[in-house]
């Protein structure tokens, strides 16, 4: 009896061992860098994700270049954030080869005033917030250049900086913000470029843009990754979990309406 009892006991270890690296791949860590409105839609996928048997564990960065860093030093295994423009220049900066793995949500970007209702109103020397990162700097510019505000060298689009302005009839005075401060700056500026997620968090009204730069495909939002992952295969169902769970275009109709939309 004792033998047959080690002998159970032998058999139901084994299978507890064989269980635990089963219930470990099945976990994957995704950093996000738009905490707040647009991380509800991600935790909706969240939680339907474990009701599938696939465990994700939300990081949320302040920035936007941990999220990169900690993805290529395999600290996480996804992460949400960025379109590819966006990736396309943070593999070029850091020498990294991180790739989107599926695509998630696009957004309009806005120039946004807290004191002034028009363009003709904005005075000589006014100061102009954009975002401090290459790509989102050159969208604001560009946005500026539609305004009427200014005028940069041709063909360069997103690429394009501040030393490629060429007129700047009203001597605008353009700083540059870490981007999930523009809402911030808000307070201390003429105009800022805007993001309707993040202004939200602050309190001020995403429709309320002077001028709205329409949705593009090319700035949706990319689940990104390190090709090499071996969990590509669970990356990718929480992907599709993402874009296939209802709750998640309900929570994004709710609180972005026309401003936030699914891309895929």
């Amino acid at each position: 009896m004792n033998r047959r009892r080690l002998l159970v006991a032998g058999l139901l270890a084994v299978a507890a061992a064989s269980m635990g690296p089963a219930r470990a791949a099945d976990q994957i860590t995704l950093g996000l860098a738009s905490p707040g409105p647009l991380a509800d839609p991600v935790y909706a996928a969240v939680e339907e994700a474990k009701r599938q048997g696939l465990d994700v564990k939300v990081i949320e960065f302040s920035d936007w270049i941990a999220p990169n860093a900690a993805l290529a030093s395999g600290d996480i295994d996804v992460n949400y954030y960025q379109h590819v423009p966006f990736l396309t220049n943070a593999n070029a900066a850091r020498g990294t080869n991180l790739v989107s793995i599926g695509v998630g949500t696009s957004s309009k970007l806005g120039l946004y005033s807290k004191k002034y209702k028009s363009f003709a109103e904005i005075p000589d020397g006014a100061t102009v917030a954009i975002a401090n990162d290459p790509v989102n700097a050159g969208r604001g510019l560009v946005l500026l250049e539609r305004a009427g505000l200014l005028k940069l060298k041709p063909g360069l689009d997103f690429k394009a900086t501040i030393l490629d302005i060429v007129d700047n009839p009203k001597h605008l005075k353009i700083v540059q913000v870490v981007a999930q401060q523009l809402p911030r700056a808000l307070d201390d500026v003429d105009i800022a470029e805007g993001y309707a997620h993040l202004l939200k968090d602050y309190g001020v009204d995403p429709h309320s843009a002077l001028l709205f730069d329409p949705i593009q495909d090319r700035y949706a939002l990319q689940f990104v990754v390190k090709p090499d992952n071996p969990k590509i295969d669970l990356i990718k169902k929480f992907v599709a979990i993402y874009q296939n769970t209802p709750k998640v275009k309900q929570v994004l109709a709710e609180k972005f309406g026309d401003l936030v939309v699914p891309a895929w």
